[in-house]
């Protein structure tokens, strides 16, 4: 009895520890620290060091986890509205309301203090301010305040506005490395910042009657399918002219300058897909090739800082 007692505690651990870790949204947070090694790469003018990118990593991502858990945390309501985030762990009750809301103020306050005291190119103990720290909190502090409590509810621009937060994680790697905010740093975020409303709205479109039941006033809610479409055209098109633009600073060269141009051009072509099919066809192709555009035109970075 006592085997069996041992067991099932220990699958209830196993479980309960997969419910903190589905707060985080670790698919998401993945995105996102690869944005910042491109950072920390192009600062670096090449492969950074070793221990500052676990840092810069490790705290973005004990930040970003933390700002999905106050996520699930506000959003709870709507959430159990959703088939698609019904089962959430706050929702299902795995996890107590109270203590995602603490799970996730734990997570960011460690991030803080790891990258006030080793993301700093001053040293440590550091003398500078801690620009990564506050870069990274603040991301927190928008998402959580600004998108999610004041945005999400109110406005179709909400993802147009609230896509900042996840536009920042760039520009930490590059604070880590030099201490500061550059044009380049400027350019990696701006990219982001465009490449977000694209990506998200492809997805609306597979789910907007998720959105109209929860009351969301997300673009294809408030003004239907055919305009959403057309906007994700838009926006891919801002990206081919934003990401040549990059490639008029020192900072990248030719590698990139290619490969964001092949890129971009391919995310135009699914956009313009989607305008030609009827209804939602072509949605999820676009918003798959979303998610590779950005992995890539990162990676592209990367490989250019180095070559």
């Amino acid at each position: 009895m006592a085997m069996i007692g041992s067991a099932a505690a220990s699958r209830s651990a196993q479980s309960t520890a997969r419910a903190y870790i589905a707060l985080t949204k670790p698919r998401i947070i993945s995105l996102l620290i690869l944005t910042a090694l491109g950072g920390l790469f192009l600062a670096s003018e090449g492969p950074p060091d070793a221990l500052l990118t676990l840092v810069v990593l490790g705290g973005g991502a004990l930040a970003a986890g933390g700002a999905n858990a106050l996520n699930h945390y506000l959003d709870r309501d709507i959430d159990g509205l959703m088939k698609r985030t019904a089962s959430r762990p706050v929702v299902s009750g795995a996890v107590p309301p109270i203590n995602a809301m603490w799970f996730g103020i734990a997570l960011n306050v460690v991030a803080f203090i790891i990258l006030a005291l080793f993301a700093n190119p001053s040293g440590f103990p550091p003398s500078g301010f801690p620009l990564s720290a506050v870069l990274t909190l603040s991301a927190t502090l928008f998402y959580v305040f600004v998108y999610t409590k004041g945005l999400k509810r109110s406005t179709p621009q909400n993802i147009v506005i609230g896509g900042a937060a996840g536009a920042i994680p760039p520009m930490v790697g590059w604070a880590a490395v030099t201490g500061g905010v550059a044009l380049p740093a400027v350019y990696m975020f701006a990219i982001i910042f465009f490449w977000t409303p694209p990506h998200f709205w492809a997805l609306c479109l597979m789910i907007k009657d998720d959105y109209a039941e929860a009351g969301v006033p997300m673009l294809p809610v408030v003004a239907g399918v055919e305009e959403t479409k057309l906007w994700i055209l838009l926006y891919a098109v801002i990206l081919v002219a934003l990401t040549a633009l990059f490639a008029l600073t020192d900072a990248v060269g030719t590698v990139y300058l290619a490969s964001a141009l092949a890129l971009s051009l391919i995310f135009v072509w699914f956009a313009w897909r989607l305008t030609r099919k009827p209804g939602i066809e072509g949605a999820k192709a676009a918003y798959l090739y979303s998610l590779a555009y950005l992995a890539l035109l990162f990676g592209a970075i990367m490989v250019d800082s180095v070559v």
